[in-house]
């Protein structure tokens, strides 16, 4: 079988929350703190620390308003993150090819 020439996985993207982020997000304007975090069951504070780490990155951009007084998290996708996520789809498929 001939050998195929692979990216690495994107170690920032790969953990299960993460990629959950990244595949929500993708194609969509942009999402709600909440609404991610009901979507993705998780908590306040495990989605936070995850977005930290994808906004560190430029992956993800977080605006942060409020609405009659009570704070608003919306984030989305940056084209850099967009980029990412794609190369780590297609860094997938072409393992899974391979079996």
């Amino acid at each position: 079988m001939p050998k195929i020439a692979l990216g690495p996985l994107d170690e920032l993207i790969h953990p299960q929350a993460r990629l959950a982020i990244m595949a929500y997000l993708n194609g969509i304007e942009g999402a709600s703190f909440t609404t991610l975090r009901d979507a993705l069951d998780v908590t306040d504070g495990n989605l936070s620390v995850h977005i930290r780490r994808l906004q560190d990155a430029g992956y993800i951009d977080v605006n942060k308003t409020f609405v009659d007084r009570k704070p608003k998290t919306f984030v989305c996708i940056t084209k850099k993150g967009q980029k990412a996520f794609i190369n780590y789809l297609v860094t997938l498929e072409k393992l899974l090819e391979r079996k």
